[in-house]
């Protein structure tokens, strides 16, 4: 028989399991016989064929070509020291496939750390006591408990099901939930209705199994094995990245081709014209730009996590950047989420519920609080829903523990905002019910005043409703209660599954759920930043008004939409709606977000939204950044969303886009400083081509900037922290490219003339003072020559020492954004003196790089360009601050 066919009993017996659940040595066997509950990645690429596919893209084809021809040279032309070039690009070659895999290998581990932060635990019955354990941990035999929002761990044989729905979309492709139950049912358990798979979600009501397989031997486990593993291609920002590379590559390759047959038409030496190609091709070349900024990315990811923002995918990142409105949930996201039952309305006046439960009235609604729900009180803490759990806190206080048997249950729906259960209490059969007043009260033909059932007039209703608008002026989340005995065979009643008639009214609570103090500020910060916030909640419209002026969101008079009302609104009159400053949808569903999501995507918005339900996935995943509640939100929220919440706090969300635009301003700057020493690495081979002089610097010595002194400060400048106007510009639009021609001017027109300005005048001040006179030859083995080039290369050093510091702010001065608040820059341009200081003055790197010892005379010569580039940048900074306020 398989395990559908089985009744109850024979499930237990099967799996050597009871109703108590495995004890915890018995779990503890099972998870090493059976192995841990994960699906394992396969066909992973190992990482050798990783390593190796570094020396075949484009780039590394083009650099095995330039060595390939180097050593042709060689052998065809001995003696021109086309040996040592061929090698020195060869180093080149392994070099930036090392540093591209580490750098790759360290953003794949940073992802996997920040994924690692955010554990899928589920509810198992260990030793007869519920437990939050690991989802890894689950082992067959364990009993599980399933509600609203759950993912399911393991493939499960359900033994209770109470309206229990699942969504099997990700097993079958089939979108719409499907209703589960406990009966033996005959046939493939692929289609049997009383097993719920893993990796499937609960989409409403609660139930109970014990898991039957685990890991790769579950019916998702085994479609991961025949179907592999899919890598995650590159984000659009890594793939701008990869394509300028090429781009400049390619005008790279056209320059060294370009200038190789000018020199040949000139007179020059073949060899000597290929080397200068060769040269050309190599300066332009950014060769760690792509791993660079994949491993910022990864570092903002991680920074961002630090500030409790775990981001899921890194094209999350650059998209955090570009967001122009937030729809955000009320609940949990501006407010706290510390639910307290703050006032009862009951026999027709207020009170407190602190006050003496002092009629059956009171005692009723107190008990439908407590039993009309699914929070529990477990090991001394409460569990569940926090509305739930705060009623249910409420009702112990004034009741106690109430125990009473439930023979049914209609779960709370997004779309029916109402929950009721039947129940047996000491008296007889009870349908408790709960929910919106205005689902719950039509629903209700009397109303329960001091203990005895009177018909519900209109005038009462009035009252009623008034009740209910005092609370909600006071900022409250008001739930209505309502009741009805049960006569004749309750569970015919249950199965006619239409309990909710006739009901009598009890009464109201009110829930408070006080603002976040941080969120004023962050709303505030938003509004400097051009992107508006919306508010999408299913409370009541004026609770959410209430609510949105404590926090500032409606500072004048807020434009709010009940559910209703949007349904009635054509798409014409709900992007009329959208444009609105200051915005509010109230009593909204799932399905009402999704349409506002979508319609704010079609007018060019880049919408961030917010959810925790089970229906707030299709939201999530419309959305440009889906964004799930870590503390709140269901497991099905967490997996749609491309960030995760770990404090549930809208404060965190902007944190989030604040750290996002950060990351692509860094970008940018780092792009700035590296684009920079591409000028004085050309302009030297040049002026070697043009005016028949020295080669000012050697490819060795371009391979030194590139590959060595310039990396750490790059990377130092992928940490910078936000500058202080970065929250005050509009917001990046989608369609902007990172390498821009303003950019591309400050780089190549701005920074890179004044560093070749330095790098030339440094080669000839040498030159000069050894006595050299313009026309002469002169060797390349000369102490005179070795130390000129050595100048000329410790000039683009110096100079881009001054640049790291130009290049920390996009328009903000230095003495702004101050010196020393980066010690990363510190720690780089270090690295970058003592690797300079060996080259110059170690024999090892004089042999390496051919250069010569220089007096101290010439760094003081060299200092003042790197003032210049400062006092020039702070000078352009100045200008475009005041023609161009932010």
């Amino acid at each position: 028989m398989k395990i559908n066919e089985f009744t109850r009993e024979e499930v237990f017996n099967n799996l050597v399991t009871s109703p108590a659940g495995l004890d915890s040595d018995e779990a503890k066997r099972r998870l090493a016989e059976f192995g841990p509950n994960a699906i394992r990645r396969t066909h992973r690429r190992p990482l050798a064929l990783r390593f190796l596919e570094q020396f075949t893209h484009f780039l590394a084809l083009l650099l095995w070509l330039a060595a390939g021809l180097a050593f042709l040279s060689e052998y065809l032309n001995p003696a021109e020291g086309m040996l040592t070039l061929g090698l020195a690009i060869i180093g080149v070659i392994v070099i930036n496939a090392v540093f591209t895999f580490v750098q790759e290998y360290r953003a794949e581990k940073a992802l996997e750390a920040l994924k690692r932060m955010l554990p899928f635990r589920v509810t198992a019955l260990r030793n007869n006591s519920e437990l939050q354990i690991p989802a890894e941990e689950v082992v067959p035999g364990d009993v599980i408990r399933l509600s609203e929002g759950d993912k399911v761990p393991a493939d499960i044989r359900l033994i209770e099901a109470s309206g229990l729905r699942v969504n099997n979309s990700a097993l079958t492709g089939e979108s719409e939930p499907v209703g589960r139950r406990t009966d033996p049912v005959p046939g493939d358990p692929i289609n049997s209705t009383n097993i719920a798979f893993a990796g499937t979600a609960v989409v409403s009501g609660s139930g109970t199994g014990v898991a039957y397989a685990t890991g790769m031997r579950s019916e998702f486990g085994r479609i991961a094995q025949l179907t592999g593993s899919v890598s995650p291609g590159l984000s659009p920002l890594q793939k701008e990245i990869a394509r300028v590379t090429r781009v400049v590559a390619a005008i790279a390759v056209v320059m060294g081709v370009v200038f190789f047959a000018g020199g040949h038409f000139t007179g020059r030496p073949f060899w000597q014209n290929f080397l200068f190609a060769v040269g050309i091709i190599v300066a332009n070349v950014p060769e760690g730009l792509l791993p660079t900024v994949t491993l910022a990315l990864a570092m903002g990811s991680q920074r961002m996590a630090k500030r409790n923002a775990l981001i899921r995918t890194l094209t999350a990142v650059e998209t955090l950047g570009s967001v122009t409105v937030i729809c955000t949930d009320k609940t949990g996201t501006l407010t706290q989420n510390r639910m307290a039952v703050a006032k009862l309305w009951v026999d027709e006046e207020l009170v407190e519920p602190s006050a003496p439960v002092g009629s059956e009235t009171h005692r009723l609604l107190f008990t439908a609080a407590g039993l009309c729900n699914n929070a529990r009180f477990v090991d001394g803490e409460y569990r569940g829903d926090p509305t739930e759990t705060a009623l249910l806190r409420a009702s112990r206080e004034a009741l106690g523990g109430l125990d009473a048997k439930r023979f049914y249950e209609v779960p709370f729906d997004a779309e029916r905002k109402m929950m009721s259960t039947m129940n047996a209490l000491q008296h007889g059969t009870v349908v408790l019910a709960k929910g919106a007043l205005e689902r719950v009260l039509p629903l209700c033909t009397s109303i329960m005043d001091n203990g005895r059932s009177e018909p519900l007039s209109a005038e009462r209703r009035d009252d009623i409703t008034h009740a209910y608008h005092v609370l909600m002026d006071m900022g409250l989340r008001v739930l209505a209660f309502a009741c009805r005995p049960v006569t004749g065979d309750a569970a015919a009643d249950a199965a006619a599954e239409d309990i909710e008639h006739n009901l009598v009214f009890l009464g109201l609570m009110g829930l408070q759920d006080p603002p976040r103090p941080e969120v004023p500020a962050a709303i505030a910060k938003c509004r400097q930043a051009g992107v508006r916030i919306v508010m999408i909640t299913g409370d009541a419209t004026r609770t959410a008004v209430a609510i949105a002026r404590q926090i500032g969101l409606a500072t004048e008079r807020p434009v709010a939409i009940d559910g209703q009302t949007f349904s009635l609104l054509n798409d014409r009159e709900l992007k009329q709606k959208l444009g609105e400053r200051e915005l509010l949808f109230t009593r909204m569903t799932p399905k009402h977000k999704l349409r506002v999501v979508s319609m704010l995507k079609q007018q060019g918005e880049v919408v961030a939204v917010t959810g925790d339900g089970v229906n707030d996935a299709p939201a999530l995943k419309r959305a440009d950044i889906g964004i799930a509640m870590g503390l709140s939100g269901t497991d099905v929220a967490k997996e749609a969303a491309d960030m995760v919440l770990l404090d549930d706090n809208f404060a965190t969300i902007v944190n989030a886009m604040e750290e996002g635009r950060t990351v692509y301003e860094n970008i940018k700057k780092f792009i700035t400083y590296i684009f920079a020493s591409n000028i004085p690495e050309i302009v030297p081979y040049l002026a070697y081509i043009i005016f028949r002089i020295p080669l000012p610097l050697t490819i060795m010595q371009i391979l030194a900037v590139d590959l060595g002194t310039d990396m750490l400060p790059a990377l130092a400048l992928g940490s910078e922290r936000p500058t202080p106007g970065v929250m005050q510009q509009p917001p990046r639009k989608p369609t902007d490219r990172l390498i821009t021609l303003g950019l591309m001017a400050r780089a190549y027109l701005f920074l890179g003339p004044i560093e070749a300005l330095a790098c030339m005048f440094g080669f000839f001040w040498v030159l000069r003072g050894g006595g050299w006179d313009w026309g002469r030859d002169i060797s390349s083995l000369d102490p005179l020559y070795l130390q000129a080039t050595t100048a000329c290369l410790t000039a683009i050093i110096v100079t881009q020492i001054a640049n790291v510091f130009a290049c920390r702010s996009l328009r903000e001065s230095i003495f702004t954004i101050g010196i020393t608040n980066n010690r990363l820059v510190f720690l780089g341009i270090s690295v970058e003196i003592l690797l300079q200081l060996f080259i110059v003055y170690h024999p090892v790197g004089n042999a390496i790089f051919s250069t010569a010892p220089l007096p101290a005379g010439t760094w003081l010569v060299l200092a003042p360009f790197a003032v210049l580039l400062l006092a020039a940048e702070e000078t352009r900074k100045y200008l475009l601050r005041r023609t161009s306020p932010a």
